[in-house]
This record gives C-alpha cells, sequence and structure tokens, in this order.
C-alpha cells in the first residue's frame, strides 16, 4: 500500500461514527484537558493565527478559538471530517464561526503560503503520517519566526511492539508507526524546530485503552450490529488493546507532549 492510500485509508478509519464513539469528542488522550496544556504551553497571543493540523471534527480548534481567542485553520485529509467540522463551528457559541475556518488538505503538503501562524497544533497524528519529515518542514515553512509547533502523540520503541501492534489496523489506531519521543525532537529539529519541552502522559494512553475497550465491550452488547457495520472485528480489537496495555506497562508504548520553537534568525 503506497502513501496516498495510507493517508487516505486513515482519514476514512477516523470520518466514521463508531469511531466518534469509542474515543469521544477529542480522539486523542489526555482529551481536551490536555489540549489545554499543550495550549498553555505556546504562548498564544491574543487574536493569534493558528494551524490545527488533523482538525478531525474541529474540537480543538473550536476549543483554542472560544477559550484561548485565537484564529484557528484546520486541516484535515478527510472531506467528511472537514465538513462535520464546518457544521460543529456553525453550532458553536456565537461568534466561534468567524474565527474558525476547516479546510481539506494533506499534512505533507500544506495549502497555506509561508509564515503565516504564530502556532501549529498537531494531535495524536503526526504517528499516522508516511512523511513525518515532510510534515515537520510544513509546519516550520506555515510557521513565523519564533512561533511554536505543539505536538501530542504516541510514542514507541518500534522493535520492541509486539506483533498485534503492527500492520494498517495498528497504524490507524496510531500506534505501528509511532516513534520515541527523542526522535519526534529529531524530525522537527531537521525542520528547524527546536524543542522546548518535552513532557510523558503515558497514562493517558492507558486510560484511553481502558476507554475504548469498555465501549466496545458495551457496543457488543447494545449495538452489535454498529461495529459490523463499521467493519470492526471485535476480537482482533480487544487482540490490539490487550497488547498495547502490555505495551505501556512495559515502556515500549506511551504517549508525549512536545512544544518546539521556530529560530528568528
Amino acid at each position: 500500500m503506497n502513501s496516498d492510500e495510507v493517508k487516505a485509508c486513515c482519514a476514512d478509519a477516523y470520518s466514521k461514527d463508531v469511531v466518534a464513539l469509542l474515543l469521544g469528542d477529542s480522539y486523542h488522550p489526555g482529551g481536551t484537558a490536555l489540549t489545554r496544556r499543550l495550549a498553555d504551553s505556546l504562548q498564544l497571543p491574543q487574536d493569534g493565527r493558528v494551524l490545527d493540523v488533523a482538525s478531525g471534527r474541529g474540537t480543538t480548534a473550536l476549543l483554542l478559538a472560544d477559550v484561548y481567542g485565537v484564529r484557528v485553520d484546520g486541516v484535515d485529509y478527510s472531506a467528511a471530517n472537514t465538513a462535520l467540522a464546518q457544521v460543529a463551528a456553525r453550532t458553536a457559541p456565537a461568534g466561534l464561526v468567524e474565527k474558525t475556518r476547516f479546510t481539506t488538505g494533506d499534512a505533507e503538503q500544506l495549502p497555506y503560503s509561508a509564515g503565516v501562524f504564530d502556532a501549529v497544533v498537531c494531535e495524536c497524528a503526526l504517528c499516522t503520517f508516511p512523511d513525518k519529515v515532510k510534515a515537520a518542514a510544513e509546519f516550520a515553512r506555515v510557521l513565523r519566526p519564533g512561533g511554536r509547533v505543539g505536538i501530542t502523540d504516541v510514542t514507541a520503541i518500534p522493535g520492541r511492539l509486539p506483533p498485534e501492534l503492527n500492520g494498517l489496523g495498528a497504524r490507524i489506531a496510531c500506534v505501528a508507526d509511532a516513534r520515541p519521543a527523542a526522535e519526534y525532537a529529531d524530525i522537527l529539529a531537521a525542520a528547524g524546530l527546536r524543542t522546548l519541552t518535552t513532557e510523558r502522559h503515558d497514562q493517558a494512553m492507558m486510560r484511553i485503552i481502558d476507554q475504548i475497550e469498555a465501549r466496545l465491550n458495551l457496543l457488543r452488547i447494545a449495538a452489535p450490529a454498529r461495529l459490523a457495520d463499521a467493519g470492526v472485528d471485535l476480537t482482533a480489537a480487544l487482540a490490539v488493546l490487550n497488547a498495547a496495555r502490555t505495551a505501556v506497562a512495559d515502556g515500549a508504548l506511551g504517549y508525549a507532549l512536545l512544544v518546539a520553537v521556530k529560530s528568528t534568525g
């Protein structure tokens, strides 16, 4: 499967309603609490301009616009997610629709001019991008000098992951192509982005694993047809979750927050 097919497969998976049921509104470990912690580290200027890469259904973009008073552009590979985010903006509290814009686009070829954003946010998505180096270079390109990039993402030590956490299904689950936090920092550095902060949030990963398992079991009893219609193999999904739980406990899998700054030189 080539990189475009991987992107399309991931985008299709994350646009499904069953994913929203399993993951909740934020679609990532730590939820909105971790998003706020990330945003606080970005030193967002009032009425500044922020890009949310892999913006999904718009949860983070709307939160940033509402709580931090910034203007947010969200870009997502899935046209279905873009449409859902636009609906969410129209039904959000007054004023947010004017502060948010959502576009369908590729993180590796961002549809924005250079140097136009004060901050770039990317939550639980860099690990799914086939060309992480190119995506990081795009983050840097659209960021103004002195601007910051904030990332939360799955971390992994590839050689220590069990076989259940490899392959396309695990990639869609943000595991199979995840990297150690230090490697993410190296990828950012190669793009001219110097990491200022790295935090471990492995317990957030454990909590979302438990949440997904509980919701899968609930759907198995209450709405098995929804799982079947979404193509969810319950046995395989539970095996991935069990393997992921073990990997977190062993330190081979986790979650991290990174903040980096673009040089002013």
